[in-house]
C-alpha cells in the first residue's frame, strides 16, 4: 500500500512537463499564431490601408493600433468583439485581461497591441464612430 506522504514527496520532486520536452499546446503554442498589419488612427487617413483581414476560426492574432495624436479618434465594433477572446490588451508594458471590450479611444498619440482568438466565424467591423467612408472601416471574416 502506498502512503499519501509517499505520492506527495514523489510529486514534489517529479520533473515539470516542460524539462521533459513537453510545451505549450494548442492555442497556446507559437505555430498557432499570426500577426496582423496595424491599424492607423490619423485624421483623415485609411485606417486599414492592408485592406480585410480574413481570419481562421481558432488561431491567435496580434496587431497594433497606432494612434498619430492627430485628432482624439476611436474604433468600434462590438460585433467583432464578441466573436474573439481577447486575450490581453498592451498598453506602455502593461498588460490588461478583459473579460470583453466595445470600443476603444486614442485622446493623444500612442500604441496598443491586442492578442486574441478568432472564435466566432461571420462577417465583421472595426471603424471609426460615426464615419461612413470605406476608409475609416476595416471589414473581418472569420471563416
Amino acid at each position: 500500500m502506498i502512503k499519501p506522504f509517499a505520492c506527495a514527496l514523489a510529486l514534489t520532486f517529479a520533473a515539470p512537463l516542460w524539462a521533459e520536452g513537453f510545451g505549450a499546446a494548442g492555442v497556446l503554442s507559437g505555430s498557432n499564431k499570426e500577426d496582423l498589419p496595424p491599424i492607423i488612427l490619423s485624421a483623415g487617413e485609411p485606417i486599414a490601408p492592408d485592406g480585410p483581414w480574413v481570419l481562421q476560426s481558432g488561431t491567435y492574432y496580434e496587431f497594433e493600433i497606432q494612434g498619430d495624436g492627430s485628432q482624439e479618434l476611436a474604433l468600434v465594433g462590438p460585433e467583432f468583439f464578441r466573436a474573439i477572446w481577447i486575450d490581453e490588451i498592451v498598453i506602455e508594458g502593461l498588460e490588461i485581461r478583459p473579460l470583453g471590450l466595445d470600443s476603444i479611444e486614442f485622446d493623444e498619440a500612442g500604441e496598443m497591441e491586442i492578442g486574441f482568438v478568432a472564435i466566432k466565424p461571420g462577417r465583421y467591423y472595426i471603424k471609426i464612430p460615426g464615419t461612413t467612408g470605406e476608409t475609416q472601416r476595416l471589414d473581418i471574416t472569420i471563416k
